[in-house]
């Protein structure tokens, strides 16, 4: 009998044990299965300044969603049949929500301050030249107080007046025009007798603005016409300051109160493209660009398609450098301007003309204007030379007027050409 009852005892202990086994082993299960992990959405990027949108129709068959609890714990009242989506039934904005269609705050965010670049407010145009007046120093000295100090000797005889000739010709003025100038001076002087510092002044200021001339319309044709925008071609050899020129006359037309587009039509300068898109950036200007390497022609078509879209004032054509030698390249360019045309006219066609060049520069302009008819010049670095007689001789070589001078490496360094002020910084 004590057997039996061992028996027993033992049987009932091997039960319990076992079905503890088995229960605690499930609960280990249980806790060791992982959970289903949540679906995180990136939030959509909205503008803060529109309205709410209607939320998303449940199923059919399924229970109306509960409005989400407000930030005091209650929850929002469902909306009322015909109530705009986002409001409350009674029409007042929940506890603790902003209001619906309005930011936040007024502040944009670092992100939107970074991304949207600064635009710049570039100087007014009129009276640029006076302002940089002081630019001009080397030629001054050398052209302007050069002539004066050798009007005003006591005795002007043939070696003076040849000195004077020297002088014309150093200054890249051109053998036409300084005997032109020389004679012209030769009579005045004979007729005034008496030579007095002003006097002298006045007698050559007036003469260079002859020579000048100021009869040539020096504005660039950049107004918005029937047609569409006013077409702007600025071409050049390597090397002269053409795409930078480029960015400053689209500052220049901004200042005016023009709208610009500019097309990159320089394809194959690396960074050429980028560096144009830069300087439109700076004053709010879109720029159409198109692959490296790829065809000019095709690039300019579509700047000024892009320009007769946006309904702008004035396309600019930064082209790309060329050496007038190379007659494939000089073709090329002239297929630029026939492809820009099936939009409509040309209006301008600037030449870039690096002033340091002397009478090299003169070369390049009769090889360009056989290509492409030029309607004005551009000299460029016209503060790093004393030849700023090259503004007479260009001229008369070409029969176009010089339409703009750069004088320096600032932003706004790019001045319309007035004669009169311009000799006027000549003499001092």
């Amino acid at each position: 009998m004590e057997y039996v009852i061992l028996a027993v005892v033992i049987a009932v202990v091997a039960i319990g044990a076992i079905t503890g086994l088995v229960v605690s082993g499930k609960r280990r299960r249980e806790l060791d299965r992982p959970s289903q992990p949540p679906t995180i959405t990136a939030p959509a990027k909205t503008d803060p300044a529109t309205t709410a949108t209607a939320p998303a129709k449940p199923a059919e068959g399924a229970a109306e969603p509960t409005a989400p609890p407000t930030a005091s714990g209650a929850t929002r009242a469902p909306e009322a049949p015909g109530a705009p989506a986002g409001e409350p039934a009674t029409g007042e904005p929940a506890v603790g929500e902003p209001t619906t269609g309005a930011p936040t705050t007024g502040e944009p965010t670092a992100e939107e301050a970074e991304a949207a670049p600064a635009i710049e407010v570039p100087e007014p145009t009129a009276g640029r030249l006076v302002r940089l007046r002081s630019r001009l120093s080397r030629s001054q000295s050398t052209l302007g107080k050069g002539l004066l100090t050798l009007l005003s000797r006591d005795r002007l005889d043939e070696d003076t007046w040849e000195e004077i000739e020297d002088t014309l010709l150093t200054a890249d003025v051109g053998v036409a025009a300084t005997q032109e100038l020389v004679d012209n001076l030769r009579t005045r002087v004979k007729v005034l007798g008496t030579r007095t510092p002003d006097e002298l002044r006045t007698l050559l200021r007036e003469e260079l603005v002859k020579l000048i001339g100021t009869d040539a319309d020096r504005t660039v044709r950049s107004v918005k016409h029937e047609e569409g925008p006013a077409v702007v071609l600025v071409v050049g050899v390597n090397g002269v300051g053409k795409t930078t020129t480029t960015g400053k006359l689209a500052r220049v037309l901004v200042a005016d109160g023009r709208k610009v587009v500019l097309g990159a039509a320089d394809t194959f300068r690396a960074a050429a493209a980028d560096q144009l898109q830069t300087w439109g950036e700076r004053v709010g200007a879109h720029t159409v660009r198109g692959p490296e390497g790829g065809d000019p022609a095709s690039v300019a078509f579509d700047a000024v398609k892009q320009g007769i879209a946006d309904g702008v004032d004035t396309v600019l054509i930064d082209t790309a450098g060329r050496l007038h030698t190379k007659t494939g390249l000089m073709d090329e360019l002239g297929k630029v301007k026939r492809v820009v045309e099936k939009h409509g006219p040309v209006d301008e066609v600037l030449l870039v003309l690096d002033a340091t060049t002397g009478q090299n520069g003169l070369v390049q302009a009769r090889v360009f204007a056989e290509v492409v008819d030029i309607t004005g010049i551009v000299l460029t670095k016209l503060d790093g030379t004393a030849k700023g007689g090259i503004v007479i001789s260009v001229q008369r070589e070409l029969g176009v007027p010089v339409k703009l001078i750069g004088l320096g490496e600032g932003a706004d360094d790019l001045a319309p050409f007035e004669p009169g002020a311009f000799v006027d910084a000549l003499l001092g």
